[in-house]
């Protein structure tokens, strides 16, 4: 997948918004509901890195592969970046944004969540 795959992968998932932060942040950010699931950085250094949350055990696992680090400022919480989402395959790349989504999702109210189910329907 390349940047504009994930782009419209995260943009179809139910209720998912995306908003732009212009500088000094320069960040393309995608939620559910008020919860954020995953971002871009849309200016250099690192344009087009791309940052989703993972589990404890994915980020360690993660962290050790060249290309994927710690998320700037995220990372206590378990937020990597990935340098070029095309190094990894598509399949892979849409398991963990899928998962990073459905913990956001998973910590709205249930009438929120109930709310997004029903749009999809």
């Amino acid at each position: 997948m390349n940047t504009e795959d994930v782009k419209q992968f995260c943009s179809e998932l139910p209720g998912s918004e995306a908003t732009e932060k212009g500088p000094p942040a320069n960040i393309l950010t995608y939620k559910v509901g008020s919860k954020k699931f995953a971002y871009f950085k849309t200016s250099e250094p690192e344009q087009w890195r791309f940052s989703l949350k993972v589990t404890p055990e994915q980020y360690l696992e993660l962290t050790d592969q060249p290309g994927i680090k710690p998320a700037r400022y995220m990372h206590r919480f378990h937020w990597i970046s990935i340098v070029h989402v095309a190094q990894l395959p598509d399949d892979y790349l849409q398991i963990l944004i899928n998962d990073s989504y459905t913990r956001a999702l998973n910590t709205l109210s249930k009438k929120a969540r109930k709310s997004i189910s029903a749009q999809t329907k």
